[in-house]
């Protein structure tokens, strides 16, 4: 059995990891859980799959989990989550946002694997998690399914091994879905609610990301994450808005070849791809019925109505710790989004506001990014206060 932390256990990511652990029975020993304030979700998780660590995201909680898990180590902590992620062969990270940066890190420094779902860690951290690529036996696999797409047409072309590698290639091309408000002009967005940004058509996934669906924020991230992932420049990576989410990404090769990968919407799919490369899992996640599936759409996304997309575009020509600023300064405004705070439309405004007021530091140690973080954070909840809080 192969060895596996799931950090994030208890989230979208999480959930269905586990889901791939049922499927493939005999496959996976999960041996540590990491979980943040959901604590009867992971004790039940932890009931199931006898982990040998369960991480909580609270020390207060740690007693009560504990009791509920007699002969299980119960920790808290940043130490503990290196320790939870050094400890199986295979590490899937599922924390949401910035706070999974520890655990991408102390995954590749103790040469695992890591499947990736958090993007935020490695576009804030960028330079930061490039040198910890090169730790020997550690491996990155890209668990969003656009990226994971991607990895998949590349790997089949075998531009990984290739001597010639990505010179095969002319440009990348992310399908998005286009989210729930696909079509509206920016007036039509004025008065959106936070119910009408969770309601996604195609996929079912955490607010945070949803709502970053929504604006096309969560596809600019995937430009940025790609640049890191691929090393392609950002004029060769282009997205188009494709709503029914089959097509997951393309890669168009210099002899004007596109190849795509396709499937139904979801999750499983791409989380056992990563658990399982450079083999594949049994089960059929996301297989297509060829009689039903009656037409593929595809459009320019609209960055008008839509502009984080071209400020992620932005900051990531920036370079440097832009693109971590403009995360943090994202998790700020999405949250006050959710908290009711802020309208729809502003969560662009305090972008490009933060962004405009950037030093240019740069991203040359963990300590930078995370000090860049903090301002961000700070110069974005002070732009909500200033113009935007309704109190």
């Amino acid at each position: 059995m192969v060895s596996l932390s799931l950090l994030g256990s208890t989230g979208s990511i999480g959930v269905q990891t586990l889901d791939v652990v049922r499927a493939e029975p005999g496959v996976w020993d999960v041996v540590a859980l990491g979980a943040g304030r959901s604590i009867d979700q992971v004790v039940a998780q932890a009931r199931e799959f006898h982990p040998r660590l369960v991480v909580v995201g609270d020390a207060e909680h740690v007693p009560e989990v504990q009791d509920a898990l007699p002969g299980t180590t119960v920790a808290s902590g940043p130490s503990a989550l290196a320790d939870a992620a050094a400890m199986g062969e295979v590490v899937v990270n599922g924390v949401v946002g910035f706070a999974g940066l520890p655990v991408t890190l102390a995954a590749l420094e103790a040469g695992r694997r890591l499947a990736l779902a958090n993007k935020e860690s490695l576009i804030a951290a960028g330079p930061v998690v490039q040198r910890a690529r090169q730790t020997p036996g550690a491996e990155l696999l890209p668990v969003d399914s656009e990226h994971c797409a991607v990895h998949q047409c590349l790997r089949a072309n075998d531009v990984f091994t290739a001597e010639a590698g990505m010179e095969r290639v002319h440009r990348i091309v992310l399908t998005a879905s286009g989210g729930p408000f696909r079509g509206r002009t920016l007036d039509e967005l004025a008065d959106v609610t936070v119910d009408h940004a969770l309601a996604h058509p195609t996929w079912s996934m955490g607010p945070k990301i949803t709502v970053d669906s929504s604006t096309l924020m969560n596809k600019g991230l995937e430009v940025i994450e790609a640049n890191e992932l691929f090393g392609l420049g950002y004029d060769r990576i282009e997205v188009v808005v494709h709503p029914q989410s089959v097509v997951h990404s393309m890669v168009e090769y210099t002899d004007g070849a596109t190849i795509a990968q396709l499937s139904l919407p979801d999750m499983r799919l791409c989380i056992g791809y990563a658990m399982a490369y450079p083999d594949r899992i049994a089960t059929p996640f996301g297989r297509i019925d060829w009689a039903e599936l009656r037409r593929l759409d595809f459009e320019p996304p609209d960055t008008e109505a839509f502009p984080c997309l071209n400020l992620a575009y932005t900051a990531g020509r920036m370079g440097e710790t832009a693109p971590a600023l403009l995360n943090a300064a994202n998790e700020v405004a999405v949250q006050a989004f959710l908290d009711q705070r802020i309208r729809w439309t502003a969560i662009p405004e305090i972008l490009e506001t933060v962004l405009g007021d950037h030093d240019r530091t740069e991203a040359d140690s963990l300590e930078a990014v995370m000090e860049i973080d903090g301002k961000a954070r700070a110069a974005a909840e002070h732009v909500v206060a200033r113009q935007f809080d309704r109190s």
